[in-house]
């Protein structure tokens, strides 16, 4: 009589040659009846071991007990465990076929874990009703080029924490809080730090251990769902961050899984991370290439995540990462690239985009790698966007100094125009920029109180007016003072003491409102969005552009990177006729001084900047204005 199994021919042939891409329907354990008994279905990955069963709650974690059955040469052992039921811990005892040493490992599959410092995995079962179905039929445009999208970047554990020292609140608590803050922010998508699991907290989730599995710190799989669903239900698309670049070497974890180097590279210069202490999979091998491919697959089918940022990228492509000269091996062709890690990456992108096309993929990548965001048959690596890291560099650098010396560095704002259109690019604050001493976002801003203030508003101004999509990390929207801590809360008080918190939150709330409400600040990926009027007055730390919408309508943006009022500034004019400032960092509604120019400002038939007509503004200190025509021409 035929052992029960989930795995048929096709998947095991799939999985060896490194295409298989749902392998979490088969693999792991699954809920179960076979001739009217109820049990569970269990599938692991194990070819150098000599024996393989499954330990749990049932059995009293003897390993005599409920031993699996290999599949042929493909490496996978599996096997039917009669009565056990959903909720029961378990692990598998794996037996190596040479050493004779016995391992006790989680699932690489399971759908949920033990809460950590604990290390088991829990048989479950993932049903649950969707409420968003027309979230998800219409996400397609929410995500796209030419659409806004403004990301609100996440830390679930340190976002909000309850009312007792310490107390972590659940997917189900978190909901409604960071939807109506979203919300009323005027944010388009969340970006979650990782989510899946992982046992060291103060990796942020970077350090992963169960690749299917949502950390049971904040609840079951079926929270996480209700999370998902409630943010959609409320307009909010959600993104993750995965991580296929390194995963850490906890014993319970795919470290040497089967008493060798199953997963990651045996060569240390292949397989081990120096910069995070970690492993790094084996890009090459078959089985895990599709190992990477289900996981992919499995975040947007099973929890309908509408895109995934996928993390070092960078660290994947070269083989020379964060490594000296012999401590890293060439390729084929004795070059630095590696071949393996790029047509993954290629491969993982066709599998997101084949499967749900209305999603995105975003790269984490922070080098000159050409083509990231362009298609893989046009020999790209596929991804649907880029964060731009020079940016970010560059313009924190530049917002760093004192103004006074900002006119000797004009070009850090200047030279990412002569490449923000390779890529399609994202403006990314992120969590990076706020650890290891680099404090807050306000806390890098020069001078006192208000000019910090200043600087700030000036600085999400440039990033919503500039050609990429936006990305803010949480706490940056309210001028949080203290370096982000992933161990409390946010400082939400802040907005309770001092208004100039709260009139920050303001003004960026209203920079999502015109972002989302303009169609001349949304095309953001292509170079009929953006045209300079002036980007070389470098005495002023003036510069001055154009934001346009496919049939050139415009919105006009003026910065002044210095404290001190330009008026009487002369800015040349594409259009004739009255124009209106329609938005202005300075006013007093967002802590500004109020040096604005309210009511009409008519066009002068006087040629300047190389255009016909031309308009007289203030432009006030540290300040940015948006300018928009009263008539389309």
């Amino acid at each position: 009589m035929p052992l029960p199994t989930l795995l048929g021919d096709l998947d095991l042939h799939l999985f060896n040659e490194g295409r298989h891409q749902e392998l979490h329907d088969c693999m792991g354990a699954h809920l179960q009846t076979e001739d009217g008994v109820s049990g569970c279905l269990f599938a692991v990955w194990a070819p150098n071991a000599r024996e393989v069963a499954v330990i749990g709650d049932w059995n009293g974690w003897d390993g005599t007990v409920d031993m699996l059955a290999p599949r042929g040469r493909s490496g996978i052992w599996e096997g039917f465990v009669p009565n056990v039921t959903k909720g029961e811990r378990y692990k598998y005892r794996i037996v190596n076929r040479d050493t004779g040493d016995a391992f006790e490992k989680a699932d690489p599959f399971a759908l949920h874990s033990e809460k950590p410092p604990f290390t088991a995995s829990i048989v479950w079962s993932l049903d649950y009703t969707w409420g968003d179905d027309a979230w998800v039929a219409s996400r397609r445009s929410r995500f796209a080029l030419d659409h806004p999208v403004s990301i609100y970047e996440v830390h679930l554990g340190s976002w909000r924490r309850g009312k007792q020292p310490g107390e972590m609140l659940s997917y189900r608590e978190i909901a409604p809080l960071l939807a109506k803050h979203v919300t009323q922010a005027g944010f388009t998508h969340i970006e979650l730090m990782p989510v899946m699991e992982h046992p060291f907290y103060g990796s942020w989730g970077y350090q992963i251990t169960g690749y299917y599995a949502p950390s049971a710190r904040h609840g079951t799989p079926q929270d996480f769902m209700y999370l998902v669903d409630y943010l959609h239900q409320k307009g909010i698309g959600v993104i993750l961050d995965y991580v296929p670049s390194h995963f850490p070497n906890d014993p319970h974890g795919l470290a040497l899984f089967d008493g060798t180097h199953l997963y990651e590279h045996a060569d240390p210069r292949l397989g081990f991370h120096p910069d995070w202490n970690s492993c790094i999979f084996n890009y090459g091998r078959h089985e895990v290439r599709s190992f990477l491919l289900s996981t992919i697959r499995f975040w947007l089918d099973t929890y309908r995540v509408d895109g995934l940022r996928v993390d070092g990228v960078a660290s994947m492509l070269y083989l020379d990462y964060s490594r000296r000269p012999g401590e890293w091996v060439p390729n084929k062709h004795g070059g630095r690239e590696n071949l393996e890690a790029m047509s993954l990456l290629q491969e993982m992108n066709i599998a997101a985009y084949g499967a749900h096309p209305e999603i995105q993929t975003i790269a984490e990548e922070s080098t000159s790698w050409p083509k990231v965001s362009r298609p893989v048959y046009d020999g790209g690596l596929g991804f649907g966007y880029k964060w731009d890291m020079g940016w970010m560099h560059d313009t924190l650098k530049y917002l760093s100094r004192d103004p006074i010396h900002r006119k000797y560095h004009h070009t850090e704002l200047t030279f990412r125009s002569l490449y923000h259109f390779h890529e399609n690019f994202v403006l990314a604050l992120s969590h990076d920029e706020m650890v290891h001493g680099k404090g807050s976002m306000l806390g890098k801003m020069p001078g006192d109180t208000w000019q910090k203030f200043a600087n700030l508003r000036l600085l999400y101004g440039y990033m919503f007016s500039q050609p990429g999509k936006k990305h803010l990390f949480m706490g940056s929207e309210i001028g949080q003072w203290q370096e982000w801590n992933h161990d409390g809360s946010l400082d939400w008080h802040v907005l309770d003491y001092e208004p100039l918190h709260g009139q920050l939150l303001h003004w960026v709330t209203d920079l999502n409102k015109l972002y989302r409400s303009e169609p001349a600040l949304q095309l953001d990926c292509d170079p009929a969005g953006f045209e300079w009027i002036c980007g070389d007055d470098a005495e002023n730390s003036v510069i001055t552009y154009l934001r346009k919408d496919k049939q050139g309508h415009p919105i006009m943006i003026v910065h002044n990177f210095t404290p001190i009022p330009r008026t009487d500034y002369r800015v040349g004019v594409p259009v004739a006729g009255g124009w209106t400032e329609v938005l202005n960092s300075d006013a007093r509604t967002y802590g500004g001084s109020g040096v604005t120019n309210g009511g009409r400002m008519e066009a002068e038939e006087l040629a300047w900047q190389g255009r016909t007509h031309s308009i007289h503004l203030t432009v006030p200190p540290l300040g940015v204005v948006f300018l928009k025509p009263l008539s389309r021409g």
